[in-house]
């Protein structure tokens, strides 16, 4: 494994097991991820995208062991940590950190903002000077120092979005997951909030796995972009290539249903239709079957394999090229 590769995730797979009755008979298995395999070097933000219900908020709690691996791999910074339990993974925390989606619940509404990004530090760098430290990503993270005092519910929802981030950076942490940070925000406010974290990245060396359904914002962060329906990754590429030329009917879908400023420059590409089937019943072959409109038999029956589609560009299709 490369040492600027922060991240490696190996053929992760994370199924929940269904019980019913009074008995919890197991009945069958939700297929949240299904076989998903990327990286994520050092300085780098890889932007998973994908329509809500796609297993991407999985996938980021499963890399830092919230959620239960089922098969695969995760390595970070070197160390195999697939099976790692609670104990082990105290010490690796630092190195891991998650930027949540709604900045409201994801902060102690009884800690002012000084205890909230001081009680990281105080765990994980207890040699540190925390009263320093908490200043020092207050200020980087454009929050006042005048606002230590203050409690959550006093900010407004980009501000709590900085005192989140601010907590997440104050570990040091190499990688960083950011599970939709922006999507609770106003348009004008996530502009602001992917600056900040563009420029904290810079600064700080940091590594980013970006979680959105917004093709738009994933445009502005990423330098690689994932592409994920129900389970899996159906396209992988560099952020420019795959805008400027997207090859699976499922990219070319999303891309068509993005709102665009003038319906003429839409273009000739058919948003989605229909509904995503259910993870319980996934159906055989192609995951995008289904919905495809260039579906044939082989995808009925047979799970396309990823195929190189050029520099860094992967997609899972059987007919990307005539497509």
């Amino acid at each position: 494994m490369s040492k600027n590769v922060v991240l490696q995730v190996e053929d992760l797979k994370v199924h929940f097991p269904v019980k019913k009755g009074l008995f919890k008979r197991v009945v069958g298995q939700v297929k949240a991820v299904d076989g998903i395999s990327f990286q994520i070097h050092q300085g780098e933000t890889l932007g998973l995208v994908g329509e809500s219900g796609c297993g991407k908020t999985t996938i980021g709690r499963a890399i830092v062991k919230l959620s239960p691996i089922t098969d695969g791999r995760v390595v970070c910074n070197d160390l195999d940590i697939t099976s790692y339990g609670n104990r082990q993974m105290r010490p690796l925390r630092s190195d891991m950190q998650m930027i949540f989606q709604d900045p409201f619940s994801s902060l102690n509404p009884r800690m002012t903002v000084g205890d909230i990004i001081a009680e990281p530090i105080r765990f994980h760098r207890p040699g540190a000077d925390y009263q320093q430290e908490v200043l020092r990503y207050m200020e980087l993270t454009g929050l006042r120092s005048e606002y230590l005092k203050r409690y959550p519910h006093q900010f407004s929802g980009g501000q709590r979005q900085r005192i989140g981030i601010a907590r997440a950076l104050a570990c040091e942490p190499k990688l960083v997951i950011a599970d939709e940070p922006v999507s609770a925000l106003d348009v004008s406010i996530q502009a602001q909030i992917i600056n900040l974290l563009k420029g904290l990245q810079r600064r700080l060396g940091l590594a980013f796995l970006f979680i959105s359904h917004d093709l738009a914002v994933v445009k502005h962060i990423s330098q690689q972009v994932a592409v994920m329906y129900l389970g899996a990754i159906m396209e992988t590429s560099p952020a420019d290539e795959l805008y400027r030329r997207p090859l699976h009917p499922y990219t070319q879908a999303l891309m068509a249903s993005a709102p665009v400023n003038d319906p003429r420059h839409r273009g000739e590409m058919k948003g989605l239709e229909g509904e995503i089937p259910s993870p319980m019943d996934v159906p055989p072959g192609c995951k995008f079957q289904t919905r495809c409109p260039h579906v044939q038999e082989i995808c009925r029956s047979q799970a396309p394999s990823p195929e190189n589609a050029g520099e860094d560009h992967l997609v899972a299709c059987h007919f990307w090229r005539d497509i």
